[in-house]
């Protein structure tokens, strides 16, 4: 069984999308290996037309969650703790968050699309950012 998209089926997909944003957005993950999060997360602000490259955001967040007795590290399937023995009925649980700022080179013609879709007005603003998809994950997959 084959998992990923060959060349000549990316552009298949690009050629049979009715409209510019999701031509882009299917040229972002294909070219630039970007998960669907990271490209809906994408500013007009991340993108460096003078350099031709775009910062993509890292966003993945880790739950660690411990013991409220002995503060030994639980897993999320834990109803006893390993540790003490104590029916584990509420968990602490810490949040950390893994951000790591990762900057890829555009193509040419990728870049040239980008900047006359923001120039057309394509960019979304929402809660004070210009977010250059501006859809959530599940029209994205759609």
């Amino acid at each position: 069984m084959k998992a990923y998209l060959e060349l000549d089926e990316v552009n298949l997909m690009e050629d049979k999308t009715s409209n510019v944003r999701d031509r882009l957005l299917i040229r972002f993950l294909f070219r630039l290996g970007c998960r669907v999060s990271e490209a809906l997360a994408l500013k007009v602000e991340d993108v460096d037309f003078a350099q031709g490259t775009v910062s993509i955001q890292h966003l993945k967040s880790r739950f660690r969650m411990s013991c409220t007795k002995c503060g030994v590290r639980l897993s999320r399937s834990h109803t006893f703790c390993p540790e003490c023995g104590a029916k584990v009925e509420k968990a602490l649980v810490q949040e950390r968050e893994h951000r790591r700022l990762r900057t890829l080179p555009i193509d040419e013609d990728t870049l040239q699309r980008l900047g006359e879709y923001i120039r057309r007005g394509g960019p979304v603003c929402q809660k004070g950012k210009m977010l250059i998809f501006g859809i959530n994950r599940h029209r994205a997959w759609q």
